[in-house]
């Protein structure tokens, strides 16, 4: 997935109000962006980080950057935008690149399952059981190189592993996709102190059948790609 357009630099001085940050680019201008992230994003927003924000010329849009990196020690990145999870995983579906699913050749997004609501990827392939297909964006590290999710507490979350059972338990594929959308982890687990309901739910769900996989990104100031699968600790 390509950033539309080219990035510029800058160090953020407050994110604020969840959806806002102001950042301070290197000709000294200070602009707020659009923080398309709704979670509490611990260790990524910290004043001074070095960020990366896209520009836009869009009439229709009242701001005119959006927050998209964060730059880490060791020359690693992190994604902000948790709607990149997404097209990134719709890219990879449909070029089957995901191992898991590699031998699917239909991919339908946001289909109505459930009690109320949408997965976000229904797959079909000849004589193969339909897949339910949910992505979770990760990008919460606070120890070694264990990327963790949630960072914070997600009622619909624990929601979705619920119907996922209830997929798997009907026949189907059920897939919990964790993309960890920062380069300095090698491992995913579940932040239980954070949010004890969601792990317990997401153990329940594995007993009941739903897949755990996760995906490691390849980010750049260009884009942000799917990368090799990394192990699930529930």
């Amino acid at each position: 997935m390509r950033f539309q357009t080219l990035l510029v630099p800058g160090r953020l001085i407050r994110r604020y109000n969840r959806f806002l940050a102001d950042v301070r680019l290197e000709d000294g201008r200070e602009v707020t962006a659009h923080c398309p992230n709704p979670g509490a994003m611990l260790g990524l927003n910290e004043p001074g980080l070095r960020v990366w924000l896209e520009p836009n010329d869009d009439p229709k849009r009242k701001l005119r950057f959006g927050w998209r990196l964060a730059e880490l020690p060791g020359g690693h990145m992190a994604g902000i935008d948790t709607s990149v999870p997404n097209r990134v995983v719709a890219e990879a579906l449909a070029a089957r690149a995901v191992p898991a699913l590699a031998d699917y050749d239909r991919v339908r997004p946001e289909v109505a399952y459930g009690t109320r609501s949408r997965v976000d990827f229904l797959v079909r392939g000849p004589g193969l059981a339909d897949a339910y297909v949910e992505v979770k964006n990760v990008h919460l590290l606070r120890e070694d190189d264990w990327a963790e999710f949630p960072d914070c507490v997600t009622a619909r979350g624990a929601r979705h592993l619920r119907e996922l059972g209830a997929v798997a338990e009907a026949g189907h594929r059920a897939v919990m996709l964790y993309l960890v959308q920062r380069t300095d982890c090698t491992r995913v687990r579940l932040a239980a102190d954070i949010d004890p309901a969601y792990a317990a739910a997401a153990a329940e769900a594995a007993h009941r059948g739903v897949e755990m996989i996760a995906h490691a990104t390849r980010i750049t100031r260009e884009g942000v790609w799917l990368d090799r699968p990394l192990p699930v600790t529930i």
